[in-house]
């Protein structure tokens, strides 16, 4: 099969297609359960599309932790149910989904107490690994081992010795999380869906009590259009309650927002080869190995402000350092901090004692005939909630539909990524590249990544590294305009690369030659590029000044100075 492209063409077609004739599913949102949904509906036949007022997972979906796990602390709270699913989820990535996008990664519990620590952090651990194996698809991570002080300290030995009297070692997963929904997109595509960044759903569509469409407005021209579609799909995540307020129509259930902040640092900051898993007074703390950077997180603080664009006060920084630096034996500082970004989760609160109680389950509703809304969850069980949400859409459809299937849909760049993996010296080789640069495309795009070397082949300047940030080259940034959707700047150095985490300058020095590239494919002149630069630098300035802020309040009020590339 081949796999669809979504450049500025592509886009203009979906468009216009959603335009032309009634869909069987409209979803709305573009993070990882409204992409999750329309792969489910269009792999079961249906016709289906799908809109996003910003970029592909420009909300919550690329402000996670990257990880995919079952949930460990979910254990001491008894929801077994939820661990066993994650897990199993997390089994179906690793093996089947996404091979290419999701992998293993150790992390190293530290122990305070002698005898009874070890045996009941022994005996969680130690039926999180039953689990996952008793679903069948977690018999290719290592089982979760004991250590000794000393043997701790060997694996990492950034802790201090009077932080631990042991540890267990235990195995979970992780993903680039906005490279992962990009993935679902594409996958849908592929299958036959429309799919648009950039559209901004401003009103639905009524006949009587029931919702038959959605008006649509593309930020990019401006112009407004309707999508007409026997059912659309609510996946907006921490927006759920402004997207109903378009039906006014009350909800069964309240989505509420709480904010996670996490640092990112240079690997050479912490001397491990493990992740660490901290406790703290109110979650716990993960120190998570992010390729030549570490990822620290997180917090769990309620948030009521804008939603965009959550900001992280200088407050929320100085938690974070605290709390690692009471193990590190070489402390971090605020200089070690090359990114910092923050994120939403969607909460479940509901009206009743119940449904206040659902946290991070996800649930289900049809609040008016035409309309299915689906929210709460986690990021690692997407799968599930779109499957529940396609389920309870198509019960409002007049003909049969076949049963969710994505159980055994590989994701775009999956198909023979083990082979091409093995032969990664190979391609080296032949294209000329170092192999550590065809291992980073493998594990970026899978077998996808020989159209990232085609480009380099028709092209070579493209073969070279950005200059201020060496870890991606020339051809993933025309790539990622020309297949992957990215329409601005800010899409580029945030989401389709990570460059606004992983460098000191925040993206700054890669902006002019980021814009310069995407040119080419999204027709800029030379006043756009001028405007996109601008923009992204004003954005980044902005977040600074929010950093340096005491509380979420000034926080917000200064990352709210740099408006948005396009509006609504």
């Amino acid at each position: 099969m081949r796999t669809a492209t979504m450049g500025p063409a592509e886009r203009a077609e979906s468009l216009a297609r959603m335009a032309e004739r009634e869909l069987d599913v409209l979803v709305v949102g573009g993070g990882v359960v409204g992409a999750g949904t329309v792969l489910d509906a269009a792999t079961r036949g249906l016709s289906t599309g799908i809109v996003e007022a910003r970029d592909w997972a420009s909300g919550t979906s690329s402000r996670s932790s990257k990880l995919i796990h079952g949930g460990l602390r979910y254990l001491e709270m008894l929801d077994f149910a939820l661990v066993r699913e994650a897990l199993k989820e997390r089994g179906l990535l690793l093996e089947r989904i996404a091979p290419h996008l999701v992998k293993p990664v150790p992390f190293l519990y530290p122990l305070q107490h002698r005898g009874w620590e070890r045996w009941y952090a022994g005996s969680g651990v130690a039926l999180y690994d039953a689990m996952s194996v008793s679903s069948g698809r977690g018999r290719g991570l290592p089982l979760h081992r004991h250590l000794s002080r000393r043997k701790a300290l060997r694996v990492a030995p950034c802790l201090r010795e009077d932080a631990l009297a042991g540890a267990l070692q235990y195995y979970d997963a992780q993903t680039d999380d906005a490279r992962f929904v990009t993935a679902l997109v594409r996958t849908a595509a592929s299958y036959g869906a429309h799919a648009a960044n950039r559209a901004r759903v401003v009103g639905f569509l009524r006949e009587g009590e029931r919702v038959v469409g959605a008006r649509v407005k593309d930020l990019e021209s401006g112009g407004e259009f309707e999508v007409r579609a026997q059912q659309v799909i609510n996946a907006t995540g921490v927006w759920t309650d402004d997207t109903q307020g378009l039906i006014a129509e009350r909800g069964q259930f309240h989505v509420r927002a709480s904010k996670g902040i996490h640092l990112v640092v240079p690997r050479d900051r912490v001397n491990s080869s493990t992740g660490l898993i901290l406790r703290t007074e109110k979650s716990v703390l993960f120190v998570i190995p992010w390729g030549r950077h570490w990822i620290v997180g997180t917090t769990d603080t309620g948030w009521e402000l804008d939603k965009a664009h959550p900001a992280a006060s200088s407050a929320d920084i100085d938690y974070l350092l605290e709390r690692v630096n009471s193990v590190l034996s070489t402390p971090l500082t605020r200089d070690d901090v090359e990114g910092v970004y923050a994120g939403l989760r969607p909460l479940l609160a509901g009206e009743s004692d119940a449904t206040s109680k659902l946290s991070r389950e996800h649930t289900v509703a049809h609040p008016v005939p035409g309309m299915v809304v689906v929210a709460g969850g986690k990021y690692t069980t997407y799968r599930v909630m779109a499957k529940d949400a396609v389920d309870e859409a198509v019960r409002g459809l007049d003909h049969r539909v076949a049963a969710c299937c994505t159980e055994d849909v590989p994701l775009a760049g999956a198909e023979g990524y083990s082979a091409r993996w093995n032969a990664r010296a190979r391609t080296a080789a032949r294209t000329g590249l170092h192999v550590a640069r065809v291992e980073h495309l493998l594990n970026r795009y899978g077998t996808l990544a020989d159209e990232v070397l085609d480009l380099i082949e028709r092209e070579p300047h493209l073969g070279e590294p950005l200059p201020a940030a060496d870890d991606y080259l020339k051809a993933e940034i025309v790539y990622a305009c020309s297949h992957e959707g990215a329409r601005h700047l800010d899409d580029m150095l945030t989401r389709r690369t990570r460059i606004s985490i992983e460098t000191f300058d925040r993206g700054t020095r890669s902006a002019r030659e980021c814009a310069e590239l995407m040119a080419g494919v999204l027709g800029w002149d030379e006043g756009q590029i001028a405007r996109e630069v601008e923009h992204y630098e004003k954005r980044v300035e902005a977040e600074r000044e929010s950093q340096r802020q005491p509380d979420d309040q000034t926080a917000d009020a200064a990352r709210l100075g740099a408006p948005e590339i396009v509006g609504g």
